[in-house]
């Protein structure tokens, strides 16, 4: 199968990486590359964790008993951060596997009082089924605290609270289930607000700078090495999934359909790689 979007072709190759005989996956949330063009594969299911080659060569996988419920996964360097939704988790790996640090107590959930179609009665701080954690530049990390909360939280490397922000709603600063976060070259934090269906820019400080709107709800929002955004889109009442291509500035390069699409990562080539919920598997996008 064929894609064309604007100036960007793919060839799609459904179901992509193959598990040894008599395995399959669990719903899978998000995918991600290493500076290896290792693919990691966050599932719902244990153990949490596979890796393949980019060519889908399978390597093993890891995480067994260390994340009840997968969430968000974002690959920094050679670490590895994770979100454990229901347990309001957020964990760091080594790239084999090994926990470096853990921020918020296993199935301990802050108040923000009474949730309805994700959005809460107030925001609150850390945890309440966060959603994505990711490292800046400056040493800090970031997470996205959505399901249950309408927060970022901005710890320092040793995982002191550093500040907190955001608050239940639609207008600006605001969120609506902020599902996934990541970097730009400058250092801003783009944040995926889903149900808002827009990207927020904020400096690492959490002062707003900007949107991006004219999407379906963000799911994942993830950064190539060519300096592009991948955002993986989902539209409500049934409508079809989407993989964008945005340029530094927000401009849509290409957008095209995908299946169930929760988390897109994309190698050194530009290859993307949609995590599929409802399918649970992996689609791969060949760019040629």
């Amino acid at each position: 199968m064929t894609k064309v979007a604007g100036n960007y072709t793919y060839e799609v190759i459904r179901d992509f990486f193959k598990l040894p005989a008599g395995q399959s996956f669990g719903l899978v949330s998000r995918v991600a590359a290493d500076a290896q063009d290792r693919i990691y594969v966050f599932q719902r299911k244990d153990p949490p964790v596979v890796v393949f080659e980019a060519d889908g060569k399978y390597l093993g996988a890891w995480g067994s008993g260390e994340v009840t419920d997968p969430h968000g996964l974002k690959i920094v360097g050679d670490t590895v951060y994770t979100t454990d939704r229901s347990d309001s988790v957020a964990k760091s790996f080594t790239l084999d596997g090994k926990v470096l640090l853990a921020l918020g107590q296993r199935g301990v959930h802050s108040d923000t009082g009474r949730v309805e179609n994700w959005l809460v009665e107030r925001a609150a701080g850390p945890f309440n089924h966060p959603t994505e954690m990711i490292a800046h530049t400056n040493g800090d990390l970031y997470v996205t605290d959505g399901y249950r909360n309408a927060r970022i939280h901005r710890f320092s490397p040793d995982g002191k609270l550093v500040a907190s922000w955001g608050a239940p709603g639609h207008g600006p600063g605001q969120f609506h289930l902020p599902h996934s976060i990541a970097i730009d070259d400058g250092g801003r934090l783009l944040v995926a607000d889903r149900a808002n269906k827009r990207i927020q820019i904020f400096t690492p400080e959490g002062e707003l700078l900007g949107q991006w709107t004219g999407m379906g709800g963000p799911n994942d929002i993830s950064r190539g090495r060519d300096g592009n955004f991948y955002v993986a889109e989902q539209e409500e009442n049934g409508g079809p999934a989407h993989i964008c291509v945005r340029g530094p500035d927000g401009a849509v390069l290409a957008r095209m359909e995908s299946r169930h699409v929760h988390g897109v990562g994309v190698d050194s080539r530009g290859n993307i790689y949609a995590g599929l919920t409802q399918d649970r598997g992996v689609d791969k996008f060949v760019r040629v």
